[in-house]
């Protein structure tokens, strides 16, 4: 077993107005969620597991949660369909694996997981991604597998606006139609590796084809021992734009911030350059957990060097 105060971890479900959180049952049942999974994640590395390991534990959890715009929670694109996007990286030596616009797939990062590790790629896309995931045995879902009374409404009021909506964001649909969004987890494990997972359904109504940032590295996933692992959550485009994942790994890098500076510094810049709407969890080198966003709230949680875990919006 880890010795205790070894090990940190954090993971979100979304940054925007999330003004749908308007009484106490609701707020629990996300908090709820995120403590879930986090404990669950600490199981992983008390027991051993490394950080690589608990991410992609994590963000399978929060795929599961038909809550989160990941998964089985997905957002439904331009034709009513499922589009799934997802990364995970490794820290000890910048692997990483990456999907993007898949479908039928329950838990995409399980499969960018084993672009990783299984192929000589870094990302598949599309009919690619799903011939390898043949390959690899990855059972298939069912396409109703991903739909829920809320992803379809929200579809439907989309296209009476005519225009791409964000999940989680108050600035194209009613504040009280507020829902979560793109999930993520990041960790340090108790010999000092860092890793970062980051899985998305993307934005609602968005073009057949279209890829966000979170299965782009350095854009919404960035994992480097050296400095520190980020996953984040938000407008994709705006992300992909000022490469904010790595730009926040330069910062510690280059700057010598630790990763609760590098978070602030990264967060200020992305509002400056491209007036980003989003957040990012990071951890750096040294087990310090940091959170920023510039929208109204983020929904995240964390446990730091082993000790309680903590969430909030």
């Amino acid at each position: 077993m880890s010795s205790s105060g070894t090990y940190s971890l954090m993971v979100h479900g979304g940054a925007g107005a999330l003004d749908n959180v308007k009484d106490d049952k609701t707020a629990f049942r996300y908090l709820d969620s995120i403590r879930t999974v986090l404990e669950h994640g600490r199981q992983v590395m008390e027991l051993g597991g490394s950080a690589l390991q608990a991410v992609e534990a994590c963000a399978m959890l929060l795929e599961d949660d038909p809550v989160f715009n990941a998964g089985c929670g997905s957002v439904l694109n331009e034709n009513g369909k499922v589009e799934l996007d997802a990364a995970i990286m490794d820290g000890r030596d910048l692997a990483a694996g990456a999907v993007a616009a898949v479908d039928n797939i329950a838990n995409p990062v399980q499969l960018a997981r084993l672009v990783m590790t299984e192929s000589e790629h870094v990302m598949l896309i599309a009919e690619g991604a799903m011939r390898f995931a043949d390959h690899c045995g990855m059972e298939r879902v069912p396409e109703d597998y991903f739909y829920t009374p809320d992803r379809v409404e929200q579809l439907r009021m989309a296209r009476l606006r005519h225009k791409v909506m964000l999940d989680h964001d108050d600035s194209e649909i009613d504040s009280e139609d507020q829902k979560y969004g793109t999930i993520g987890a990041v960790a340090r494990d108790s010999q000092g590796n860092l890793a970062a997972a980051t899985s998305t359904g993307g934005i609602v109504n968005k073009r057949m084809g279209r890829v966000g940032d979170s299965p782009i590295v350095g854009a919404g996933v960035y994992a480097d021992n050296e400095t520190c692992a980020v996953s984040a959550t938000g407008f994709g485009e705006d992300f992909m734009r000022s490469v904010i994942a790595k730009t926040i790994s330069d910062f510690m890098l280059m700057q010598g911030m630790d990763g609760i500076k590098a978070s602030a510094a990264g967060i200020e810049y992305f509002k400056r350059k491209v007036n980003g709407r989003g957040g990012v969890i990071v951890i750096d080198n040294a087990g310090n957990c940091a959170g920023d966003f510039t929208t109204k709230k983020m929904i995240h949680g964390w446990i730091e060097k082993g000790g309680q875990a903590y969430c909030r919006f």
